[in-house]
C-alpha cells in the first residue's frame, strides 16, 4: 500500500530498538526520509544501518522537555525539516503507590509527558505553517487499563494522552493530525526488563491473541497513521495490544 509519504521527513525518538525501531523502519520503507535518536551512539548507528534508506542516526537523550526539543532541532538540521514526528521514550521504573516516592513522579513526568510536550513545541508550529503534519506518539495501553505495579507509567501516560487530544483539536484545521498508539506487550527490551526471565508463552497467556506483539507489525500501524490516507484521523488513541484492553470504548 502506498502511504503517500514518499519524500516526507520523519523524526522518530527512542528508535535504537523496539517499537521505535519498528516504526522508523516502516516509515523508511514507505519512502520517508527518517532520522532516529538514542542515547548510545553504537546502538543508534547500528539501528540506522539496519533500517537503511539513508536513515540518519542522532545521539540524544529525550528524557525531558529540553531533550525532546533538542532532538527535533537536530532532526530539522539533518533533514531540512520535520513533517512527521513520533514521540517515544523508555518507560519509568515499576512500582506501586506504597513503594514509589513522591519525588519519583517528577522524573516520570519529565520522561513520559514533558518530553512529548517539548518535541511537539519544537515541531508542530512549522507543520502548521506548511499546512501538513503528522504527530503519532507511542504511549501504552495502560492509559485505558492501568497495569499493576506501573503506577508511574499509568499516571504520566494518561497525562500525555490528555495533552495530545487537546493539541489535536487546536491544530486540526491546519492540516496537522495528532494521534497516539497504545501498545500492549510486545517482544521488546522494555518488556524483558519488566518481566525478567518470563518466557513469551507465559506472558501471552492473558493476551486474547495468544502471542506477544511484533514490533515490526506495530511499526506498520504507526506508519499508517502518518499516511495521506489517514488525514481524517486525529485525536485518536489506538490500542495495539492483541485484544488485551477489555473495555467497549
Amino acid at each position: 500500500m502506498d502511504l503517500g509519504i514518499t519524500g516526507r521527513r520523519a523524526a522518530v525518538a527512542g528508535a535504537s530498538a523496539g517499537l521505535g525501531l519498528g516504526t522508523a523502519r516502516a516509515l523508511a520503507q514507505a519512502g520517508a526520509h527518517v532520522a532516529i535518536c538514542g542515547r548510545d551512539r553504537a546502538r543508534v548507528e547500528a539501528a540506522a544501518g539496519s533500517i537503511g534508506h539513508g536513515c540518519v542516526p542522532l545521539v540524544c537523550d529525550v528524557s525531558d522537555a529540553a531533550g525532546g526539543a533538542r532532538f527535533v532541532a537536530q532532526a530539522n538540521e539533518a533533514l531540512g525539516g520535520v513533517d512527521i514526528l513520533v514521540p517515544n521514550a523508555g518507560g519509568p521504573p515499576p512500582g506501586t503507590f506504597a513503594s514509589t516516592a513522591v519525588e519519583a513522579y517528577e522524573t516520570a513526568l519529565d520522561l513520559s509527558l514533558l518530553s512529548v510536550v517539548g518535541m511537539c513545541k519544537a515541531a508542530v508550529p512549522a507543520m502548521q505553517e506548511r499546512g501538513w503534519g503528522r504527530v503519532v506518539a507511542i504511549t501504552s495501553v495502560s492509559v485505558r487499563q492501568p497495569i499493576a505495579t506501573l503506577i508511574l507509567s499509568n499516571t504520566a501516560r494518561a497525562g500525555v494522552t490528555g495533552f495530545l487530544k487537546t493539541l489535536a483539536l487546536e491544530v486540526a484545521r491546519d492540516g496537522v493530525t495528532v494521534n497516539s498508539v497504545q501498545p500492549g506487550l510486545h517482544t521488546t527490551d522494555r518488556v524483558t526488563g519488566l518481566y525478567g526471565g518470563a518466557v513469551p508463552e507465559v506472558l501471552a497467556k492473558n493476551i486474547p491473541a495468544g502471542v506477544l506483539g511484533d514490533p515490526e507489525d506495530f511499526g506498520r500501524v504507526t506508519a499508517f497513521l502518518c499516511s495521506e490516507a489517514a488525514r481524517f484521523i486525529t485525536g485518536a488513541h489506538l490500542p495495539v495490544d492483541g485484544g488485551t484492553y477489555l473495555g467497549l470504548q
